[in-house]
């Protein structure tokens, strides 16, 4: 990371700074953030900066491949499958974890999601790093490729919202009011003018979709999917006026079937300089060490059932193996310098915004810190400079 940026950041730091940056973070939007903000950004080298893009970008390209798309035939299961898919997804996301490799500091691959991030946030993030810490120059920045605020926005609202009036455009989720991500929630409707709705209050009239805005009855064109499925298959008490199976005159931003066709199930069939072994667990070779695999059900979010001490005897009790993988585990860097305590490590979000009929464009990134074993919470709590936050780059 920049030696000269974070030397001079963490002299510049004062807990009233980073309760200014809390202050602008839960105060810009309707409602607060319900997850820790990390005190600090972390700060690319170009070197680095030049390797997690171009490492992204070649999983990116794999999954466009015609053996790839061989692959994630069987990816959805049985029942799930909801029509119209779309030619490609709309978001594709990719999680690196910053590893050491001797001197230096490299991306390895840990998660890949055609799921959308948190769009919205990251750029408030951005400005209000800038408020609250004047030490970090203007010319650093979140974003790639050059790509301004502006253009950022543009490209958010041509994928989401395209042609249709915003008004009949919803960003569709189980009790968003609710949701941990529901600051990006509000920031989207500040973005794009798209407000969440609940899927319960969504009203089907044939094959067509509603939802009631400002006391009217509003049709929905374009639906901008937040729904993660096994949260949704964990609440048989939710009252459902529709099925994602049904045959429904709505476009799908992006489209529920790219949430399992390009997710964990993946992993066994990506190979690049920057990725790591994966097996389906009733696949997992006899003679690999299993204390070096971490074991992961393949259509979970936010790490959950994620076993880090898994067993061949764990591995025997499965119930259905194929539906969970085993990834060989990546060593973090502790590499964060605080200003009171140990180095924090940290993930880095690649994402990748995919409008109609064009190519994927690595716009934005998330950074999750942590001093734990792992990124969560539970591993977290009591300690300072981890959470989220975002990483940024000197662009010349």
């Amino acid at each position: 990371m920049d030696p000269q940026l974070r030397a001079k950041f963490n002299a510049d730091f004062t807990p009233a700074k980073y309760a200014a940056l809390q202050r602008c973070v839960n105060e810009t939007e309707k409602c607060p953030v319900d997850f820790r903000i990390s005190e600090t950004p972390i700060f690319l080298t170009n070197e680095f900066t030049n390797e997690v893009t171009r490492a992204a970008n070649d999983i990116v390209d794999l999954v466009r491949t015609p053996e790839f798309a061989r692959h994630a035939c069987s990816a959805i299961p049985k029942g799930l499958e909801v029509p119209k898919e779309s030619a490609h997804p709309n978001f594709l996301i990719v999680d690196f974890g910053i590893c050491a490799e001797g001197d230096r500091l490299v991306p390895r691959l840990i998660e890949l999601q055609a799921f959308p991030s948190l769009f919205g946030f990251q750029l408030l993030v951005l400005h209000c790093l800038r408020k609250a810490y004047p030490v970090i120059p203007r010319n650093w920045t979140s974003s790639f490729g050059g790509i301004k605020d502006e253009a950022y926005i543009d490209i958010l609202r041509r994928t989401i919202v395209a042609d249709a009036n915003p008004e009949n455009v919803i960003l569709l989720e189980i009790e968003p009011e609710k949701q941990k991500t529901r600051i990006d929630f509000a920031a989207t409707e500040t973005l794009l003018g798209v407000r969440s709705v609940c899927l319960t209050k969504i009203k089907k009239h044939g094959r067509q979709l509603f939802y009631v805005r400002d006391g009217r009855e509003v049709r929905i064109e374009r639906i901008y999917n937040r729904v993660i499925f096994d949260e949704l298959i964990r609440r048989p008490d939710l009252n459902l006026p529709f099925q994602f199976q049904d045959d429904l005159d709505v476009t799908w931003i992006g489209h529920p079937n790219w949430y399992f066709r390009i997710s964990k199930h993946s992993l066994p069939f990506l190979k690049t300089e920057h990725t790591s072994p994966a097996f389906f667990a009733d696949e997992f070779p006899t003679d690999e060490k299993i204390d070096n695999y971490v074991l992961k059900p393949l259509y979970s979010f936010a790490g959950l059932g994620v076993e880090m001490e898994p067993t061949r005897e764990k591995l025997s009790a499965l119930k259905n193996p194929h539906e969970w993988i085993l990834q060989k585990k990546v060593d973090y860097a502790a590499f964060v310098p605080s200003v009171d305590g140990p180095k924090s490590k940290a993930e880095i979000r690649m994402m990748f915004v995919w409008p109609e009929n064009n190519e994927p464009v690595l716009v934005n990134n998330l950074v999750r810190m942590s001093q734990g074993k792992m990124m969560g919470v539970d591993f977290n709590r009591d300690k300072t400079w981890v959470g989220s936050n975002i990483a940024l780059h000197e662009v010349t």
